[in-house]
């Protein structure tokens, strides 16, 4: 199963770090952008700093999440570079995660599953994020995809953004909040589909900067495996995003996208270099607050 792969992967590795190929034109470096003026020559210069930035990365990490909105602006050859990336991604061993965030009435929503979670999808990726907020239907197509081709999805449920809470934190009738409601519908839309640690393929998206609410969903959710965005640039730390996790550093994956794509800003140097380094840098931090990784 999909969730069990990841997180023997995870363990394999001691790291539950995704990197974030959220890659926009603007965070190449000066010679990968320099003469690059249509939309298709940019695609091809992205595509470029993307596969030297797995190649860097395919030995310390278990998955890459792949951001479709910072391909979008290119149309047609940014998509292309989208699933070019997803495809390299794949050749170098990484789960790849879709970061599209699709929620829409069941019909509509049939087909973004089967684009981005089909077998014979041209994206080819593992996993999805997904918007669960039009209810069950706008999530049902989504579980049939998983159950069929062995994929699995992250829906949001607390957000990593600062004003998350204006919607999310609001308190129901029952004395239940929004993100905890969603968070207890999560838990039952994978409970058929939980495999050998316990976590099913319908996992949830937990920022990183709001850990005493990710210290209620992982009480609340204990088979729910969490995305966990918001570290790095967004302000996230280690000691902050440990309430996500089980005893034995299981049940999440710590995304992080500027602070390795653009390290080189930081550092110098060759940018594949740098991003190498701050993978290491965060595993290091990973570990020092999770400790030793167990799947057994």
């Amino acid at each position: 199963m999909i969730i069990d792969r990841l997180i023997q992967r995870i363990a394999e590795l001691q790291n539950p770090t995704c990197v974030g190929l959220d890659t926009a034109f603007s965070y190449l470096p000066d010679e990968l952008r320099a003469g690059a003026q249509s939309a298709e020559e940019k695609a091809r210069a992205v595509l470029g700093f993307n596969e030297r930035i797995i190649d860097a990365v395919c030995d310390l990490v278990p998955a890459v999440k792949v951001q479709i909105a910072y391909y979008e602006p290119l149309g047609a050859a940014g998509i292309a570079c989208f699933s070019e990336t997803c495809a390299y991604a794949k050749r170098r061993g990484l789960f790849v995660i879709a970061d599209c965030k699709r929620g829409d009435i069941g019909a509509t929503a049939a087909q973004y599953a089967e684009a981005f979670l089909g077998e014979q999808s041209p994206l080819g990726c593992d996993l999805a994020t997904v918007n669960g907020y039009l209810g069950t239907d706008g999530v049902a197509p989504f579980l049939s995809q998983c159950e069929q081709n062995d994929r699995g999805i992250f829906v949001l449920v607390k957000t990593s953004n600062p004003s998350s809470g204006e919607l999310q934190d609001l308190r129901l009738p029952d004395g239940r909040t929004v993100y905890e409601c969603m968070g207890d519908m999560v838990e039952a839309w994978g409970e058929n589909s939980r495999g050998r640690y316990g976590f099913s393929r319908v996992g949830a998206v937990v920022g990183a900067t709001y850990p005493e609410e990710a210290k209620i969903l992982r009480a609340r959710l204990p088979h729910t495996f969490f995305l966990v965005p918001g570290y790095g640039a967004q302000g996230g730390n280690a000691e902050m995003l440990k309430n996500c996790f089980t005893e034995g550093g299981l049940g999440g994956i710590v995304n992080n996208s500027r602070g390795i794509l653009c390290a080189y800003r930081k550092t110098g140097g060759d940018f594949a270099s740098a991003a190498r380094a701050a993978t290491l840098a965060m595993r290091e931090d990973l570990q020092s607050v999770l400790g030793e990784i167990c799947a057994n």
